[in-house]
């Protein structure tokens, strides 16, 4: 999509609220569930606060808080020549995004409201990537940006990312906030919401109300049961975590082979509370082709200023 086309100027906010919307509640990760990854039966406390300022108004202090960024997934589906973190979006790669956002946006607006700002970013990245990236990281204090390589699987990559904040924070990180760098409209309002709302209860996690109907299998071809949708619940990132608890989370997942799809399913997995903190539909997952139009297209709307990591 062009800048000036008739696409823009005549169906801008149908596409908007169509496309980011139903995209993303009608993806098939979220609107298809077998037996053999069934619903659990855990109850959320919903996060009272809203989207577009923190509970009470204020932010929180920051400077406890480190951000490890996952960047080392090979974007299979989006059918390119490099994974989907490092395609251009609005002419700089996806992760630029996430990266402008916690290494430059968000610590000058917490030091506009008074308040500490994140210290640390941890970002795990795949070494063959990483001397493209190591000017970005000079660019910046010591420690304020540092590597970590990834695991096989996503816990893998967390639990590199987890190591490598506590021993460039000296241990003063107590929480992490873990992102997915193929999220890269999430806003300075929902991570200050769920930062504040894993301080007050060790942890939290972004969502949103899941829209879809989702159908339950156990074959895979003829549909087992309906899931209640209003018990069922989207999440994105950051998911935000007591480094403690986290460290406990994977030591019972290692000693007993167990299976986890996110960063809140190991505090699930303790049997510790997670706080659900209300999210905003545009924090979308770049997966496919068609997702980078839309990404595009609220990131024009936001009229967000260019992303530059070298200035």
């Amino acid at each position: 999509m062009k800048t000036g086309s008739p696409f823009r100027y005549r169906a801008k906010q149908h596409f908007l609220c169509l496309a980011a919307t139903f995209l993303l509640a009608l993806s098939p990760a979220f609107s298809f569930v077998t037996r053999t990854s069934s619903v659990h039966d855990i109850t959320y406390a919903t996060s009272k606060s809203q989207v577009a300022a923190s509970k009470d108004g204020s932010v929180p202090e920051m400077e406890n808080v480190g951000f490890v960024l996952l960047a080392g997934g090979t974007g299979s589906r989006m059918k390119a020549s490099m994974p989907k973190q490092y395609l251009p979006l609005r002419g700089v790669p996806v992760l630029h995004h996430s990266l402008d956002l916690f290494l430059n946006r968000l610590p000058k607006y917490c030091k506009s409201k008074g308040v500490s700002p994140p210290e640390h970013v941890v970002l795990v990245m795949d070494p063959t990537y990483q001397p493209e990236y190591q000017p970005i990281i000079d660019n910046f204090p010591p420690g304020q940006l540092s590597f970590a390589n990834p695991g096989v699987e996503r816990q893998g990559s967390v639990e590199n990312g987890l190591k490598q904040l506590v021993k460039v924070s000296g241990g003063k990180c107590k929480f992490a906030a873990i992102h997915d760098s193929a999220r890269p409209l999430v806003t300075i309002e929902e991570v200050c919401n769920v930062v504040e709302d894993a301080q007050e209860h060790g942890a939290a996690v972004l969502g949103v109300p899941c829209k879809a109907t989702i159908k339950e299998s156990d074959d895979g071809a003829f549909v087992l049961r309906t899931i209640q949708r209003a018990r069922l619940w989207e999440v994105h990132t950051p998911q935000v975590v007591n480094i403690d608890t986290l460290l406990r989370g994977f030591k019972k997942v290692e000693e007993e082979n167990l299976e986890v799809t996110d960063d809140v399913s190991i505090v699930e997995a303790l049997g510790e509370p997670v706080k659900l903190t209300r999210g905003e539909y545009t924090n979308l997952k770049i997966t496919t082709p068609e997702d980078m139009d839309v990404a595009q297209a609220i990131l024009e709307e936001r009229k967000s200023k260019p992303v530059n990591m070298l200035a």
